[in-house]
């Protein structure tokens, strides 16, 4: 194992410290139910404590019933009889119980990611031109007897480029030296971290996030195999150590359920995560007849959120690179031929 895998730190983990926690549990229950890397990797292992309670006590103030007032009634009409209500019995709330497992892990990375001082940009990009290309693209590969290229696929890559060719500063990360120092830890290479939604089973849902190492390094048809190939080893719980560390910058796509924009936790030691929002007419038009919406030149949009450590990186890269991302999406710096060319659509 390599020396990365044998003095991990924590924020290399990122938001993946509950998983690695849920695999220490197995590993302590049965070691021969994980893999030999796992394995080797727990061997030292010291989980991390349980995040302290909150200690901030509500206050609560009394609340004055207003005075019933008499209805007025016309002479000689009676009033109506008051309404019988059976009673019911009120069931009080149960006491609080402790995280574990899980939602330990995920409160603690949330309470580590408020030490990181943030801003976010927001940008909103008309979708016309990439659905029209996506679905060239798809045509044309189930022809061929080929997957589906999707929105995330095609967004993710501009990502990289946009950083790995206008702004490398949103790669770079904060750390301290041993005296507390502030540093600057740049980074040579792209190291996405993919946000995956995992269904849990039971109404439970947790999230993810493995590492596509130097993605900048990769045409738009090896990008597309290396994430689906991180995608297949999510679904089929076949991760390994080495893919939960190492993202410099992060992805995650909450517009597949819906949600317009958001702004998502960052968490320490990555330059930037970025949010991308639904695919959709703007709210005022989604009510329009589309026949009219081509003729007044309505698009789609998707909004696209940079939030990112302001102690490294400023407003006006955080703008040029979603500028540059715009850009891309549009067609400009011959995106769509470089992509077209590498998965070999002949148009």
């Amino acid at each position: 194992m390599n020396a990365m895998l044998e003095r991990p730190r924590p924020e290399e983990f990122g938001a993946n410290s509950w998983l690695v926690e849920e695999m220490y549990e197995r590993f302590r229950e049965d070691p021969a139910s994980v893999g030999p890397t796992w394995q080797e990797f727990f061997s030292d292992f010291k989980p991390a404590g349980t995040p302290k309670a909150d200690s901030t006590a509500e206050i609560v103030r009394p609340v004055v019933a207003p005075t019933a007032q008499p209805v007025a009634t016309s002479p000689g009409v009676e009033p109506p009889a008051p309404r019988v209500v059976l009673a019911t019995e009120i069931i009080p709330d149960p006491p609080a119980e402790p995280l574990r497992g899980v939602s330990a892990a995920i409160a603690t990375n949330m309470e580590k990611s408020l030490t990181v001082p943030t801003a976010t940009s927001f940008r909103n990009v008309p979708a016309k031109l990439l659905e029209v290309n996506r679905k060239v693209m798809n045509n044309y590969r189930a022809r061929v007897g080929q997957g589906k290229v999707s929105f995330t696929h095609i967004i993710g890559y501009a990502i990289v480029r946009a950083i790995a060719d206008n702004v490398p500063n949103m790669k770079n990360g904060y750390t301290v030296d041993a005296d507390g120092k502030p540093m600057l830890q740049k980074h040579s290479h792209v190291n996405i971290g993919l946000a995956v939604d995992v269904d849990k089973g039971k109404g439970q849902r947790t999230l993810v996030v493995p590492v596509l190492r130097n993605a900048d390094t990769l045409d738009f048809a090896g990008f597309l195999l290396a994430y689906d190939e991180i995608i297949r080893k999510v679904r089929s719980n076949k991760l390994t150590v080495e893919d939960f560390q190492g993202a410099n910058v992060s992805l995650t796509n909450p517009g597949t359920i819906g949600t317009v924009q958001s702004v998502p936790r960052l968490m320490p030691g990555q330059g930037v995560i970025v949010g991308v929002g639904s695919i959709d007419y703007p709210a005022e038009f989604q009510g329009s007849d589309e026949r009219s919406l081509v003729r007044l030149g309505v698009s789609k949009v998707v909004t696209v959120t940079s939030t990112y450590d302001h102690r490294i990186i400023q407003g006006a890269e955080s703008g040029m690179f979603l500028k540059y991302v715009h850009e891309l999406l549009i067609g400009e710096h011959n995106f769509y031929h470089d992509v077209f060319r590498s998965l070999g659509v002949p148009y």
